[in-house]
C-alpha cells in the first residue's frame, strides 16, 4: 500500500498556509500553488514558503499591486503571483 508521499504531506501544509483570510488573496495564492509550484525549482518553492511568512496586509499589498515588496529574492515571485491573478482575468 502507498500512502502520501512527503511532497503530497508539503503541499496539504501549503495549501493550509494559503488559507489567508479573503477569498482573493486565497485564491491568487493556491492558483501558484496548484499550477506553479508542482514545477518549480528548489529555489522558487523555499520562496513560496517565504513569501506565506508574510504578514496578509504586506502579501496583500504586494500581490494587489498597492507596493512593492522589499525582499528583492521574492519580487519575481510576487509578479508571478499576480501574474497568474491578471490571466484569470
Amino acid at each position: 500500500m502507498s500512502g502520501a508521499g512527503p511532497d503530497d504531506e508539503v503541499v496539504r501544509r501549503l495549501r493550509w498556509r494559503c488559507r489567508r483570510g479573503t477569498k482573493e488573496l486565497d485564491l491568487l495564492l493556491l492558483r501558484y500553488l496548484e499550477r506553479v509550484y508542482p514545477l518549480a525549482g528548489a529555489d522558487d518553492k523555499a520562496g513560496f514558503e517565504r513569501l506565506l511568512e508574510a504578514q496578509d496586509p504586506d502579501l496583500a499589498a504586494w500581490l494587489y499591486g498597492r507596493s512593492a515588496c522589499p525582499d528583492p529574492g521574492l519580487a519575481p515571485l510576487v509578479a508571478a503571483v499576480r501574474a497568474l491573478g491578471a490571466l484569470s482575468g
